[in-house]
């Protein structure tokens, strides 16, 4: 049986909250029926009924035991594995249909003095008014389960109040079967009206979150300037990410920066950067834009969950963040806020390994001016673990250098795993970028790191950014002309996604993890600190 009208389930998200919500309603109802049998045999021995021996197994509490059977079946079913709408829909049906006819026959077996029918009529409305609140679907459908469920029961009635034995207190069978059908009509009515109202805000909430053709489907990541979903758009079909503005972001200023953001972003064509498709305001007021979905992991997610990278490796890495900057830089363009946490790792169009950078958040444009209240020029901000000291004592200041101390910060971290500088606060890691030497990493990470690699790194980490590599283009050649890292192939790059990169990767609505890293901040720093 279908449901009429739009289908809640057509996407794979759907799909999934379908399976899972009649899992759901199987896994309980097969608890309340187990424990209406063990507690019916309890009463049987504790409180006897008339013509009933004490403490019997009677064919009810058999009843009671199939029908937690039945449900116990479907919950095992619908927990193994994705299974298509058509056998969940079947499984929610038939599961249904055979749980009411055991219940529609308990009357049967039964004394009269306990009114069964009402007894097998509290059971049905249970189901269907618990079926109606916790598995989707619109009214058409749970009226027609609705209506097949009881519809055995006015029958069942009247049959049983017809061998009564005479004398007895029954008046009229067909008086009892008449109030039964009153009552069944009532429970039907009832639980088709729930699915509908049920439904219909389900309907809402799925309008709620559609942004002109995209359909939000399931948060991946959350920063400082907003919420990311992924989505679909509604011809296209393909992944899509979408960046909301976060409603107490909506200032004027951070809407400059957030539309400074996608017009800044837009302007790059390097593989190596996230390319954005669309921008638009909800009618509501929601500002977002729209952006190529990287089914991959951060390479903050990367060292937290599989430890520092392979000396090769991260060459590989940082030469194509330095691709992304060069171009970045080239049309004025500085990042400000390169971390682990913004460079994606993915396998894309048959290539593994393809380094993205993402989150233009806090870009600035230094070939523009009047923009000091939208790039909070005089302001500390970017991620304290990644941020060059001038970034700090300076922001006016920061030029392209900047980023590229970032980068020789991730390098740091991608060796070793561990942060550059560490701190109880935002101050105290300032306060190093400031003042303290790098420890080397190979000394940090306890065995050897290439001499060369190991040089570039801390150069790039230099105090003084006249010291540091003069421009992305020349970090990246440096990093590939190191004669002691061997090139990191393709064919060892696919292995890694093949054995261990797919089971890494975000599962679906696992928002992005940021481990123990300090999140991007904006904040004014102490005098103290820009003496």
């Amino acid at each position: 049986m279908r449901a009429t009208g739009p289908s809640p389930w057509t996407s794979e998200e759907g799909r999934e909250f379908l399976q899972g919500r009649t899992g759901d309603f199987a896994r309980t109802l097969f608890w309340v029926a187990a424990g209406f049998a063990l507690f019916s045999v309890i009463t049987a021995r504790a409180f006897p009924v008339r013509g009933v021996a004490r403490g019997a197994f009677g064919e009810a509490q058999v009843l009671n035991v199939v029908i937690a059977l039945i449900f116990l079946i479907e919950w095992w079913l619908l927990r193994r594995a994705p299974l298509p709408v058509d056998v969940v829909l079947a499984a929610d049906a038939g599961g249904t249909f055979l749980a009411a006819t055991l219940d529609n026959a308990m009357p049967l077996s039964m004394p009269l003095e306990i009114r069964p029918e009402l007894v097998s009529l509290l059971g049905l409305m249970g189901i269907l008014l618990y079926r109606a609140a916790v598995v989707p679907g619109d009214a058409t459908r749970a009226l027609w389960i609705g209506i097949v469920s009881v519809a055995p029961l006015p029958v069942v009635t009247y049959v049983i109040y017809s061998r009564a034995a005479p004398g007895s207190t029954v008046s009229s069978p067909m008086g009892y079967a008449a109030w039964a059908f009153a009552w069944c009509a009532f429970a039907v009515l009832l639980s088709s009206a729930t699915a509908r109202v049920i439904y219909g805000l389900r309907q809402k909430v799925s309008q709620a979150r559609r942004l002109g053709q995209y359909t939000l489907e399931q948060k991946i990541g959350e920063g400082g300037m907003g919420t990311v979903y992924r989505a679909s758009h509604a011809m296209l079909r393909r992944p899509t990410a979408i960046k909301l503005l976060a409603p107490e972001r909506s200032g004027q200023i951070d809407l400059a920066r957030f539309e400074r953001e996608v017009q800044m972003t837009s302007q790059l064509a390097s593989p190596h950067t996230v390319s954005v498709y669309d921008y638009g305001r909800t009618p509501d007021g929601i500002f977002y834009y729209a952006m190529e979905y990287l089914d991959g992991i951060t390479l903050e997610e990367l060292v937290r969950r599989d430890g520092p990278m392979p000396p090769a490796r991260v060459v590989h890495v940082l030469a194509q963040v330095c691709r992304a900057l060069e171009e970045a830089h080239g049309v004025g363009l500085i990042h400000r806020d390169i971390k682990p946490a913004n460079i994606l790792l993915c396998e894309r169009g048959g290539t593994p390994d393809l380094a993205k950078v993402v989150d233009f958040g806090l870009v600035k444009n230094v070939m523009a001016s009047g923009t000091a209240g939208v790039t909070l020029e005089n302001v500390v901000v970017g991620t304290p673990h990644y941020m060059a000291p001038e970034a700090i004592a300076s922001p006016e200041r920061m030029d392209a250098r900047g980023d590229l101390y970032a980068v020789g910060a991730v390098a740091y971290f991608l060796l070793t795993g561990k942060v550059v500088f560490e701190g109880d606060t935002a101050m105290d890691v300032f306060a190093h970028h400031l003042r303290s030497i790098p420890v080397a990493p190979s000394a940090r990470l306890g065995r050897p790191i290439p001499a060369g690699l190991e040089s570039i790194v801390l150069s790039a980490l230099a105090k003084d950014p006249d010291r540091r590599p003069e421009s992305a283009r020349a970090l990246r050649e440096a990093l590939l002309a190191c004669a002691d890292v061997a090139a990191w192939r393709e064919a060892e790059a696919a292995a890694w996604w093949r054995e261990r990169g797919r089971k890494l990767k975000r599962a679906p609505g696992e928002a992005e993890s940021v481990g123990s890293e300090v999140r991007t901040i904006v904040v004014e720093p102490s005098p103290s600190l820009r003496s």
